[in-house]
C-alpha cells in the first residue's frame, strides 16, 4: 500500500492501495502445491515436487496480480479498470466496524457501483453528481479509508480552482 502526497495540482495528488487477498486466502491458495506434488508423485517424485511448487508460487501471484487497485491520481478515483473525475463526486464518507457491516449488507442501494472485498473492514461511500448516469454513489472496500477520503478532498480542492479559471 502507498500513500503519496506533495503539492496539491491535480496531477500530483495521489492515493494508491491493492486490495490484495487476506493471509487466510493466500495460505489456502498455498495448499495447491502439495497437492500438484502428490498427485505427480507416482510418477516423478522430482517432477512433483518441482511442478508443486511452480503452481503454489503461481496462483499466488494470480491472485495478487488480479487484485484491484484503489487509486486516486490524475484528478480521478480509480477503482480496478472503473474510474471517475473527483469533480463528478459528492463529499466522501468512511465507514469502519457496523457502520461498513451497514453498508455492505442491507444499507447497499441498487443504484451504487461497488467493489467490496473479503476481509477488508473498511469502506468508502461516495456520491456520484453526474445526471446522466443512473448510478448514484460509488462503494468500496479500502484497509485505510480515512487515507481515501483526505486524498479525494484535496483531489476535489486541487480541482476546484482548475475549474473556475
Amino acid at each position: 500500500m502507498h500513500f503519496i502526497m506533495s503539492d496539491l495540482s491535480p496531477a500530483t495528488v495521489r492515493y494508491r492501495e491493492r486490495l490484495s487477498p487476506s493471509l487466510w486466502v493466500l495460505a489456502s491458495a498455498a495448499v495447491s502445491a502439495p497437492m500438484v506434488a502428490l498427485v505427480l508423485a507416482p510418477v516423478d517424485a522430482t517432477l512433483g515436487l518441482v511442478l508443486g511448487i511452480l503452481v503454489g508460487i503461481g496462483v499466488i501471484a494470480l491472485l495478487v496480480a488480479a487484485s484491484p487497485v484503489v487509486a486516486v491520481e490524475a484528478g480521478e478515483l480509480r477503482l480496478g479498470r472503473a474510474h471517475v473525475p473527483v469533480s463528478l463526486l459528492g463529499e466522501p464518507i468512511a465507514l469502519t466496524g457496523d457502520e461498513a457491516r451497514e453498508a455492505r449488507g442491507p444499507g447497499l442501494g441498487r443504484d451504487s457501483w461497488h467493489l467490496l472485498r473479503g476481509g477488508i473492514d473498511g469502506l468508502v461511500r461516495v456520491p456520484l453528481d453526474d445526471p446522466d448516469d443512473p448510478v448514484r454513489a460509488w462503494v468500496f472496500s479500502t484497509r485505510t479509508p480515512d487515507r481515501v477520503v483526505a486524498a479525494l478532498r484535496r483531489a476535489q480542492n486541487a480541482e476546484s480552482p482548475a475549474q473556475q479559471g
